[in-house]
């Protein structure tokens, strides 16, 4: 478990740098809130969902034992109102969208959770962790039937957003234009963990009659459930800071009396700017300013999507756009190019020393190089700047013939080493080097050729930029077009 000792990671409760200690040696319970399943996925999910895999990946080749849940809220307010609007049953779709996001998932080149719980399937212990939260003084039962959570029986609520109660209770007065409060609530501030049934919803039968999970307890049940008391890591959006994560940490800890979470890791926001924004806005479905995984995936491949997200710190706020996309993937190509270059070129370079201590040397270099980045809070920006310092040093070596056959080959498995964490570079294509694209790109060179004979400059010129957004640059000379990777 070698470096374990050296990640350090930022944390949202102390608003610093930590080193990362795990509740038990070796092992790290992680939790990530998943989405309301109600519609396909967006962009914006698809940020927290490639962060926090990337997150399990790179704790998983650090040498823990990860045990990464992310769950379904497959019982809620939006699905209910959905389902009645398409006349299915409100768990029918979601049922229904939890197999569209995996299918998304897959396109984002995602690995599983290790658990995925539904709300559905955990009735029976949000039932019991509300009864105890009655039970020890914090909630309360209304004559409806809803129970309620009491805030003002916590004495730091606020300290995940460092919000203070009574700012907060102003703030919703005001949003609210002073209407008269909730007849249910003892106070403004106090949240349902319980909601009493109303017609046409999906109900449970429970100890103060029929109803259905608040949103925040079902997060809190869950974890209890499958990662125990007190877990290392917890993970989301920033958008959900406040109110649900500081929700979840009151409701758990008045049942535990420990604290909920370590390490809180939140992710920053997908931003989008449009015609008429004066500035930018966050992208979500109730603004209507969202994209779908499954519409951008027809456009860009995984690893685009994937070098896009992690070419930025994870707590970035992050703007959305065809064109940086675009760019992202003219960048990425140089890496891939430069992959694919090694993978010729090892098969007939010079045998050489592979281990000369300056070989051995660059080669861990870089390794640590990378590790640093990423111990640094998961800093993949600078990982991935590794990756670029290694293809120009071996394209460099490559053009020169310096670059023995043994030394191409470790250059390769340490990038795909790095590739296990980030999985921004694709597979192989088999025969990728059989000759086909200088055959093909011949063809494209001569066609080229004969539309500026006959002053089609448009459509040349067109051959020439769809080229070069692929990362091939054509260079005309007195000798005719000459081609190469970029």
């Amino acid at each position: 478990m070698d470096g374990m000792m050296s990640l350090v990671i930022h944390n949202t409760l102390t608003n610093s740098k930590e080193e990362f200690v795990t509740v038990e040696p070796g092992k790290v319970r992680m939790y990530v809130c998943g989405v309301t399943v109600y519609d396909d996925i967006h962009m914006g999910h698809a940020r927290s969902m490639i962060v926090f895999d990337m997150v399990a990946r790179y704790l998983r080749y650090l040498g823990y034992d990860v045990t990464h849940v992310t769950n379904f809220t497959d019982v809620d307010d939006k699905i209910i109102k959905r389902a009645a609007e398409r006349g299915v049953e409100p768990l029918q779709l979601s049922a229904e969208y939890i197999e569209k996001y995996f299918e998304d998932a897959a396109k984002l080149g995602i690995n599983r959770a290790d658990i995925y719980p539904k709300a559905s399937e955990c009735i029976g212990d949000i039932i019991e962790m509300v009864q105890k939260i009655i039970d020890s003084g914090f909630g309360y039962v209304t004559e409806e039937g809803s129970v309620y959570f009491s805030v003002r029986k916590v004495k730091d609520y606020g300290k995940l957003s460092k919000r203070k109660l009574d700012d907060m209770q102003q703030s919703e007065r005001v949003q609210s234009g002073e209407k008269k409060l909730d007849e249910n609530k003892q106070d403004p501030m106090d949240f349902a963990i319980w909601k009493a049934a109303k017609p046409g919803e999906c109900t449970w039968d429970s100890p103060w009659g029929p109803g259905r999970p608040g949103w925040h307890i079902e997060c809190s049940a869950m974890i209890s459930k499958y990662l125990g008391k007190t877990i290392d890591i917890h993970g989301g959006g920033n958008d959900l800071i406040f109110p649900h994560h500081e929700n979840e940490i009151l409701q758990t800890e008045a049942v535990t009396g420990a604290p909920l979470s370590n390490y809180w890791m939140h992710n920053g926001m997908l931003i989008v700017r449009g015609q008429g924004m004066s500035e930018a806005e966050k992208m979500s479905k109730s603004k209507g300013n969202f994209f779908t995984v499954k519409d951008v995936s027809k456009k860009f491949d995984t690893q685009t999507i994937r070098f896009y997200f992690l070419n930025a710190h994870y707590m970035s706020e992050l703007e959305y756009s065809e064109a940086i996309l675009q760019d992202s993937k003219v960048a990425l190509s140089r890496l891939i190019n430069n992959y694919t270059d090694l993978l010729a070129y090892a098969k007939t370079a010079p045998e050489g020393d592979a281990e000369a201590d300056d070989c051995c040397d660059l080669i861990e270099g870089y390794r640590q190089a990378f590790r640093d980045a990423m111990d640094d809070d998961f800093n993949t920006r600078a990982a991935i700047e590794v990756l670029f310092q290694m293809a120009r040093a071996t394209n460099r070596a490559m053009g020169e013939k310096t670059l023995s056959k043994k030394a191409a080959e470790r250059h390769i498995k340490l990038i795909d080493e790095f590739n296990g964490i980030l999985n921004i570079i694709p597979e192989p294509k088999a025969n990728a080097d059989d000759g086909t694209l200088d055959a093909v790109m011949d063809i494209l060179i001569d066609l080229r050729a004969e539309m500026r004979k006959n002053k089609m400059y448009n459509f040349a010129d067109m051959i020439r930029d769809r080229l070069a957004d692929a990362g091939i640059r054509l260079e005309d000379s007195g000798d005719g077009a000459k081609w190469k990777k970029v």
